[in-house]
């Protein structure tokens, strides 16, 4: 149920937001360039939709909440008078990348233990729940300060959480051997809410730390605020376990609020550390 909630409230924000994007962000208006850049980033979008769900990494669905989570990261982050690569469409693909090879990687290790990821990829719940924070959010900068640094860094802090989280996930089921709960330290099995291991965290770290690098370069942004969605991002991946040993756990949270609580607190964690830096 809570899956449903989120899935069905966050993409109706996200569906309203894209259609706002298409038929009024494109509009001429006086003093603009007329350039077809929403376009542009709806057949960008439309393209890496249907590749995710070509390659089985999501469903149909959740391919085409991914799309739209595409667009509203392209255009809410590329400034007026610059090419698409100058916005969060770049680490968006790298965290698509990283995930894809991570999930992948000793598939056949994490079958025979259960943990394997379903053979017709992530639903709809899934994408919102680990990118749908980061959309959210880009919404809101544009909506409040269209030209600050505020709502990209978040969206940086979004996406370095979700690949930590992901890569960790995946790295460490597979290559982690016995992890521990990070509430008491003490050894548990593979795949238990709040679980931990240093191999798996390590891997995660280094794939949030490639997606930044992506987002600091497109998105042309200084390295010390890019180091703090970075920051952001590792100080989620620690508050998604601490949920998962302790909420989750319980049977209060499901995995899929878990991680959108968990991206939210990323983003936030990220501004925070920003300020006042940020334009």
């Amino acid at each position: 149920m809570q899956s449903r909630v989120l899935a069905w409230g966050v993409g109706a924000i996200l569906a309203a937001a894209c259609l706002a994007m298409i038929f009024v962000m494109n509009l001429p208006r006086a003093g603009v360039p007329s350039v077809p850049k929403v376009q542009l980033a709806g057949l960008v979008s439309l393209t890496f939709a249907g590749v995710v769900w070509a390659l089985r990494a999501a469903t149909p669905m959740a391919s085409c909440c991914g799309g739209m989570i595409c667009l509203i990261v392209t255009v809410g982050t590329c400034p007026l008078h610059r090419p698409l690569w100058h916005s969060g469409l770049l680490p968006l693909m790298a965290l698509f990348a990283l995930t894809f090879l991570a999930t992948r990687a000793g598939r056949e290790r994490k079958q025979k233990a259960r943990l394997a990821e379903s053979r017709h990829g992530r639903d709809a719940a899934q994408v919102i729940a680990n990118l749908g924070a980061g959309a959210l959010l880009v919404i809101a900068g544009i909506w409040f300060h269209p030209s600050s640094e505020a709502g990209a860094v978040m969206l940086l802090g979004v996406l370095a959480e979700a690949t930590a989280d992901t890569v960790s996930s995946e790295i460490g089921q597979a290559f982690g051997g016995t992890p521990i709960l990070l509430t008491t330290l003490r050894p548990v099995a593979a795949g238990t809410d709040g679980a931990i291991s240093a191999v798996g965290t390590c891997a995660g770290v280094f794939g949030a730390a490639l997606v930044v690098l992506a987002g600091a370069w497109s998105m042309q942004m200084s390295w010390r605020i890019a180091l703090c969605g970075l920051l952001g991002g590792i100080a989620g991946l620690l508050f998604d376990s601490l949920l998962g040993a302790t909420l989750e756990r319980k049977g209060l949270l499901g995995n899929d609020l878990v991680n959108f609580f968990s991206t939210v607190f990323a983003g936030v964690t990220a501004l925070c550390l920003a300020l006042p830096g940020v334009r």
